[in-house]
């Protein structure tokens, strides 16, 4: 039966303890986040590209998110078109070595990265906090800005606010904060727009309400030419000058007179077209017999 002196039990097959909860192996938290694709999962690959959370991704992801929003579920439901991401200006790292598998009892650093910081020369594995900067999208370490204070891109030289700065890989408070500035950029972005277009408008509905009266030069000229024949602006009226210069281009037009009716011109002349009434009396041509002068 057991526990009759041939056997020794221990002390969790005698007393349940309760489990404790799984812990994630960091680590291994570490390398999907910093060597991975966040939407993906598959390995990072140039070009790369961080969104204003400051998650990764392969830019050919983010490509197959946009054409179909279904395929990755709701993992980046903010990114609505690539201008949502910024593709990163990473540094290579030198001393990289990159093993395609383990074979026999060879180490492997699963630590190393492929990109470094060019200031402080940090490996970019998840140890230490690495930020992008918006403006140019530079990837740093986060020692290398505490440690050289500037308004500087130490890469590009570049100018940025302490707004551009984006934690790569955040603390979930630091990604609520991102959200948070991420939404109160859309909406100041929204309303500059709003903003342009309405400015816009009353520009054109102003510009179309000072175009001047008269619109053909003709008359802009006849104008112009009563005002500076002795006629002030307190003088006639605006109607006054608009007949004046009606009148005038009336009478600057030629007459469109026929030739038979111009007393100008001499009956010889006349004569040579066939609107003279010497045509008409003429007989008209007959199919049997030719004159040059029938016509």
């Amino acid at each position: 039966m057991g526990c009759d002196g041939g056997t020794i039990p221990k002390r969790d097959e005698l007393v349940r303890t309760k489990k404790k909860p799984e812990q994630v192996d960091k680590n291994a938290e570490a390398v999907a986040k910093w060597k991975h694709c966040a939407l993906s999962q598959n390995e990072l690959r140039q070009p790369i590209v961080a969104c204003d959370l400051g998650r990764i991704y392969n830019k050919t992801s983010v490509i197959e998110h946009l054409l179909d929003k279904t395929k990755f579920g709701e993992l980046a439901q903010h990114i609505r078109s690539l201008k949502d991401v910024f593709e990163l200006k990473l540094t290579d790292n030198p001393a990289f070595n990159r093993r395609s598998a383990e074979k026999g009892d060879g180490y492997v650093d699963l630590q190393s990265s492929k990109f470094i910081c060019p200031v402080v020369g940090m490996e970019m594995n998840g140890k230490h906090k690495f930020v992008y900067l918006r403006g140019c999208c530079c990837v740093l370490s986060e020692r290398a800005l505490k440690t050289v204070k500037s308004d500087v891109c130490h890469k590009c030289g570049k100018t940025y606010s302490p707004e551009d700065i984006v934690t790569i890989n955040g603390s979930d408070e630091e990604v609520v904060e991102l959200r948070r500035q991420m939404e109160e950029r859309r909406v100041k972005d929204k309303l500059e727009k709003k903003a342009k277009k309405k400015k816009a408008s009353t520009s054109n509905v102003s510009s179309t309400e000072e175009e001047p009266v008269f619109k053909k030069p003709h008359i802009q000229a006849s104008v112009t030419a009563v005002v500076a024949n002795g006629t002030s602006s307190e003088g006639p009226s605006k109607s006054k000058l608009i007949s004046q210069a009606d009148t005038s281009a009336s009478s600057s037009k030629p007459r469109s007179l026929s030739i038979s009716k111009d007393p100008s011109k001499s009956e010889a002349f006349k004569s040579l077209f066939t609107s003279h009434e010497s045509h008409k009396q003429q007989p008209k041509a007959h199919w049997i017999t030719f004159n040059p002068l029938y016509y």
